[in-house]
């Protein structure tokens, strides 16, 4: 895998690993391209449904008491319970349920709520900030929250011998200025300013952990105590009886099982093993619905399934050849066939939920006749391409490339499909014309690994200095306004000029049991973003 050198840490984790969640921080940017994660609890929003079309949402009174079975996507030898390590969906469910960071994305993403901390607060420019944790928080050996372990977990973090996976998220705070203020504040000193401190910091993986922490014998402030975990398989929690958040958790005990194979784990949930299962595939929806016992959790998202086209290789060097391939996309039919209608159609452009998105441009539609116009004037008629595709994308991916390929016929266009395993390899950043896969994100952040110089996974190469200047600009700028405008005019310039093909945001899908009630659609990660303290069974 080809990665700035910033990130080399990374270099043993699969892309995919780190699109499903180790990388889904705030903002991380500054002037020469710095930058870092994506993202975050980016839970809320979306419809649901069920069985004989019954709300997703709890529809009775929450009872307390009882187990809750978990089946897990993935999972295996490299499995971790280490607050600071979450790479996979499996290892994710199991840390937000262990412990909590500073503050979490609002169900509906449009704001960011306190969890851990009090406050989180800028000083006259946001390049230094003031935190104050919550009183009368403890951790579950019963030692108090303080000042001290906020600290020891952003050093621990950064710790340039070992750097977890937030390193990437707030790698610009400068750990030699942490200052401890009094017993539950401290002060941040940042590298350079950045407004999106905040979000950054407030990440599953940025969780706060005591200064003795141990992940052999894991001890964390979340909702469920840990009991048991075996790599691959399952893990077992009891419910934390002084948890700060009053009457949570529900339950008493959880439990997470790993299924490798979507079989199995669809099986498990039809069969009773488990009660809640993530990531439904597509050809089980209608049938799980159609079960009196099951329930359909379908939540709204921003995340995308791109075409990449490099910005700096024939034929996509010419901007006429990318306008008219995203002409010839029929956003629609891509929505309807391969998403199974679960989703809905998308502009080109990805951060659907930041208050600065720029929903006023033109929605693009298929348009073959001056895609066919725009190919003539770049000289390219009767254009024979080949597109990169692979099964590790996801299910979505194979099946838009072949539509794709049937869309361009009809406009003279020729696409050869190639199929890579594994596609995330030391050479899917080279690829002409490919395709990728994105969670939900804001925008900056999602810029900044994707769309600035030098940004580890720009696939599309794009390099516009004026668009680097504004998303660096607005990095910085606290006045919401002012920011709204800069990164509206950076969109516009992708919109007119870059390399994705964003034809669609997906829905995600997850079964349940009957018998469960609490589960909120989210807009980041399934199961209501693996909240199981607001679960009753």
């Amino acid at each position: 895998m080809t990665t700035d050198p910033r990130l080399e840490w990374l270099d043993d984790l699969t892309r995919r690993q780190v699109l499903r969640g180790a990388l889904s921080g705030g903002v991380l940017l500054a002037a020469g391209g710095t930058f870092g994660a994506c993202g975050g609890d980016d839970s809320g929003g979306g419809g649901a449904g069920g069985g004989g079309g019954t709300p997703a949402e709890s529809g009775g009174k929450l009872k307390p008491g009882g187990l809750l079975r978990v089946g897990a996507t993935g999972g295996g030898a490299k499995d971790t319970i280490d607050a600071h390590r979450p790479t996979v969906d499996t290892d994710i469910m199991r840390c937000w349920n262990l412990y909590e960071c500073l503050a979490v994305r609002t169900p509906d993403f449009s704001e960011l709520q306190m969890l851990l901390a009090e406050s989180i607060e800028p000083g006259k420019t946001p390049k230094e900030w003031t935190i104050r944790l919550k009183q009368g928080l403890t951790f579950h050996n019963g030692k108090a929250v303080t000042a001290d372990d906020l600290i020891f977990s952003l050093r621990r973090i950064k710790d340039p011998k070992d750097p977890k996976v937030g390193a990437a998220s707030i790698g610009y705070v400068d750990e030699k200025q942490l200052k401890k203020l009094d017993e539950r504040t401290v002060r941040v000193t940042l590298q350079f300013a950045n407004a999106g401190f905040p979000d950054d910091i407030g990440q599953y993986f940025n969780a706060i952990v005591p200064t003795d922490y141990d992940p052999a014998k894991p001890v964390g402030t979340g909702p469920f105590k840990y009991v048991s975990f075996t790599p691959g398989q399952q893990s077992e929690f009891e419910k934390f009886a002084d948890y700060w958040e009053d009457g949570k958790p529900y339950v008493d005990k959880l439990t997470i099982i790993d299924f490798p194979d979507d079989t199995a784990r669809v099986n498990a949930l039809l069969g009773g093993q488990v009660d809640a299962i993530d990531n439904l595939p597509a050809a089980q929806i209608a049938s799980v619905k159609s079960n009196p016992s099951l329930r359909v959790l379908s939540s709204e998202t921003g995340a995308w399934q791109p075409f990449t086209m490099r910005v700096d290789q024939a034929p996509f060097d010419d901007v006429r050849v990318r306008q008219a391939f995203r002409l010839i996309v029929d956003r629609e039919q891509m929505v309807q066939q391969v998403l199974s209608g679960e989703g809905r159609v998308a502009n080109d452009l990805y951060a659907p939920y930041d208050p600065a998105y720029a929903s006023d441009l033109p929605q693009r539609e298929q348009d073959l006749e001056q895609a066919k116009s725009l190919l003539k004037q770049a000289g390219q008629e009767g254009l024979q391409v080949e597109l990169f595709t692979g099964d590790d994308i996801g299910s979505v991916a194979p099946a838009s490339a072949n539509l794709f390929v049937e869309q361009a016929k009809q406009a003279g266009v020729d696409v050869k499909v190639t199929k890579k395993t594994p596609f995330y390899d030391d050479n899917y950043l080279s690829y002409p014309f490919a395709q990728d896969f994105w969670n939900t994100r804001q925008y900056i952040p999602q810029a900044a690994v994707c769309a600035m110089p030098g940004a580890s996974f720009n696939e599309t190469h794009w390099d516009n200095p004026e668009f680097t200047d504004l998303i660096d600009t607005a990095a910085q700028t606290l006045d919401e306004a002012k920011r709204t405008t800069l990164l509206q005019d950076a969109q516009e310039l992708e919109y007119n000029e870059g390399g994705y093909i964003i034809w669609g945001f997906r829905q995600q899908v997850d079964g349940y049991a009957s018998t469960v009630q609490g589960l909120e659609p989210s807009r980041y990660l399934p199961l209501g973003s693996y909240k199981f303290h607001k679960v009753s069974v």
